[in-house]
């Protein structure tokens, strides 16, 4: 794969093999974010587990301290007063029936969708849709619940759902390059505080096998995954 000029250069700014402790790995690559845009910072963790078993799930939410950095479109399916409330709170669209048909006819112009527990048996039909996305509303991820509001308000404010996939791996966003290496070190600690404590228990051996972070157009950055975060 030919990589371009700024990426090229950007790899002359540290040691591809070396592993840097979070707050070092962050600044550097904040230093490889050179691209005209605002890069999203990411970060992909391999972890010791079999993904293939239901017990070694690592799957669940943190809001960052700093949000995402990225203007989050969300939709709640609901009626009556759940509707009014998830209205209220700043939900970009809300709907029942109507919503539901057009989302069966393929729309998906949203980035999170929430949902009332009794909105579930007609709801439960966009799995096909919804689930390849990660957009299917879930109780685990809080996008099932009666407090729509709160959780149209988390979503907005940074709320962020981490999930190991069938390789054994996490890639989250922690923020945008225009956050500064403050902000993002503080989302960082939140994001790997969180996946830490939801280690299953019956993981066994090494838990965080590997950590890399690394902006949307710039190399990766290896971390020192045996630095404890801060806490």
């Amino acid at each position: 794969m030919k990589h371009g000029k700024a990426y090229v250069e950007s790899l002359k700014l540290f040691n591809r093999q070396q592993q840097y402790d979070g707050r070092e790995a962050l600044s550097i690559v904040l230093s490889t974010a050179k691209a005209k845009f605002d890069e999203t910072i990411e970060i992909a963790l391999k972890l010791g587990v079999d993904a293939r078993h239901a017990d070694q799930q690592v799957r669940g939410v943190v809001v960052l301290p700093n949000g995402t950095g990225k203007v989050v479109r969300v939709l709640v399916i609901a009626k009556g007063q759940k509707a009014e409330e998830a209205t209220a709170a700043g939900a970009d669209m809300v709907g029942a029936e109507e919503i539901v048909a057009k989302i069966q006819a393929g729309w998906t112009d949203f980035d999170a969708c929430v949902t009332t527990p009794d909105m579930m048996g007609l709801v439960g039909r966009l799995g096909k849709v919804l689930g390849p996305k990660g957009l299917m509303p879930t109780p685990k991820t809080g996008t099932v619940t009666m407090d729509v509001a709160r959780a149209v308000k988390d979503i907005k404010a940074g709320k962020v759902e981490y999930r190991v996939d069938k390789t054994s791996i996490v890639h989250c966003p922690i923020g945008k390059a225009s956050f500064g290496l403050d902000k993002l070190q503080e989302n960082l600690d939140a994001l790997m505080n969180a996946i830490i404590k939801a280690k299953p228990s019956s993981s066994k051996g090494t838990y965080l096998k590997s950590i890399v972070l690394s902006s949307t157009m710039g190399p990766g950055v290896k971390v020192n995954y045996k630095q404890k975060p801060a806490q």
